[in-house]
């Protein structure tokens, strides 16, 4: 069995920290990496009260994060995206926009072309979002087996760099 609980990640913390790892948002390993080091990436895909717990552990035995928050109700609750921010953790955006892209079009569009580009002007608004709460430089794409579309297939036609961002996980 599996124990997923508060205890036994800080014990898991606890152990990383004694045997002199150092922690970093994956911006802060971007710019300047250390040699031992952890990134500790959060998903916020469904219960973003867990994730403001884990923020607030972390915090307290002075570790950072990178909490990549989705745009769905589940996952994007302003009040704990800010709370995160406020503990010195990362705010990075959980895209998936090929896939709500598609979702949103009537009919479904069957031209690619033309679905990274709703794509990438509701990535841009939703990255604008993200950054009132947090000066976002990083995000990673959210995975959906179900779907056809992979959402990183909007980064074969632009450059997430030219938003001022500096990292993908998936290709950094």
């Amino acid at each position: 069995m599996r124990d997923f609980t508060s205890i036994k990640y800080l014990a898991l913390l606890r152990t990383f920290r004694n045997a002199n790892y150092s922690f970093q948002t994956f911006e802060q390993f971007l710019i300047n990496p250390f040699e031992k080091v952890i990134i500790l990436r959060h998903d916020v895909d469904l219960r973003a009260q867990n994730s403001l717990i884990t923020a607030q552990i972390e915090h307290d035995l002075g570790i950072v994060g990178s909490y990549y928050f989705r745009i769905v109700k589940e996952s994007n609750n302003p009040e704990i995206i800010r709370k995160i921010a406020e503990l010195g953790h990362e705010i990075g955006y959980h895209y998936e926009t090929m896939d709500t892209a598609n979702k949103n079009s009537q009919p479904r569009t069957q031209n690619p072309e033309l679905l990274i580009e709703t794509a990438y002007v509701e990535f841009c608004r939703n990255l604008e979002y993200f950054r009132t709460f947090y000066p976002v430089k990083t995000i990673c794409m959210h995975g959906s087996p179900l779907s056809k579309y992979d959402n990183k297939d909007i980064w074969t036609k632009y450059d997430y760099k030219n938003l001022g961002l500096i990292g993908e996980p998936y290709f950094d």
